[in-house]
């Protein structure tokens, strides 16, 4: 890291795109770059008081400093101008190369805007656009109320959420998908405990059949499941071969879930036949792990209040 620190005392915590120029100066060597690390070099460069390095969101999930970086690194990356090699760091790019050489005075929105990566990127996220970090930007429409912009902001950090989460599991080794289902499950109220849950699924591997699993804590009816990990989409052959593993043990009721997406003949198929098949796509599983919180944590919490009618009546 090459910047010298600034001759100043102290300044406020600069704005995300003051930050851009910084960012992308301080990734020229072409180096890989710990994003944690850069925040604190940042810190320094810029003369911030403890209080200030300090300074937290309201919703206390991260620093003022940290989140404000996290943008600036963001917007630099749908430009095309940084790129991330792996979790965590990142590294320029030949186009980021390419813009430092015309030495710019100042990197914001309005500069990113000649680059067709960062236009596009505008297009897709209208109402919402999220940096590695889970934060999010709501481009405001007139009209909104503050609720309106609340609840926008919710659902993109959500949908966020959910795209981070599927591809975590994507990458998950399959022993540890099955566990992700079984902690699912479980959560869902199916399985009775997590030890019985564990024990069904995985063992049975017989026509088509992954695992089968309690519907309830007293073992009434059972549910089967077919749980993989898959790269393409899931076509009507594999729901009939679930289905006819189904009608081999005369059970009704089966799950089939995947990382992917069904085919529209697959879903078809899934709901014109006798037996019950729910079929769980990665979209719908990333969106129940979240709702169950399986493998997400709560980071900050925000309550909206509103005036107490009754007590004021009362007076």
């Amino acid at each position: 890291m090459h910047l010298e620190k600034d001759n100043i005392l102290s300044m406020p915590i600069p704005d995300y795109q003051t930050l851009m120029l910084p960012v992308l100066q301080l990734a020229s060597d072409q180096l890989e770059h710990k994003f944690s690390e850069v925040v604190e070099f940042l810190a320094e460069k810029f003369s911030l008081s403890d209080d200030e390095r300090a300074e937290l969101l309201p919703s206390g999930s991260q620093t003022v400093l940290h989140n404000r970086v996290g943008w600036a690194r963001s917007y630099l990356k749908q430009a095309g101008l940084l790129e991330s090699p792996r979790r965590g760091y990142f590294r320029i790019t030949d186009q980021g190369l390419n813009l430092l050489a015309e030495n710019p005075e100042r990197i914001n929105v309005s500069l990113l805007e000649r680059y067709q990566e960062f236009i596009e990127f505008r297009n897709r996220k209208k109402e919402r656009s999220s940096n590695n970090d889970g934060t999010a930007i709501i481009e405001l429409s007139s009209g909104e109320t503050p609720e309106d912009v609340l609840a926008s902001a919710y659902r993109a950090i959500l949908k966020d959420l959910e795209d981070e989460i599927l591809s975590f599991v994507k990458d998950s080794i399959p022993s540890f998908f099955e566990r992700i289902v079984v902690d699912l499950l479980v959560k869902m109220g199916y399985g009775g405990n997590k030890q019985d849950a564990g024990r069904a699924l995985g063992k049975s591997g017989d026509g088509g059949i992954d695992g089968i699993i309690n519907e309830d804590h007293l073992g009434l009816d059972v549910i089967y499941i077919q749980a993989k990990r898959w790269e393409g989409t899931v076509g009507r052959p594999e729901i009939q071969k679930f289905a006819g593993a189904l009608q081999g043990r005369r059970a009704k009721k089966g799950v089939f879930i995947t990382t992917s997406n069904f085919s529209k003949e697959a879903i078809e198929y899934g709901s014109m036949i006798e037996s019950k098949i729910i079929l769980i796509d990665g979209e719908r599983l990333a969106v129940l792990m979240v709702e169950y919180n399986v493998g997400v944590s709560t980071v900050g919490r925000y309550e909206v209040k509103k005036v107490d009618s009754d007590y004021f009546d009362g007076e």
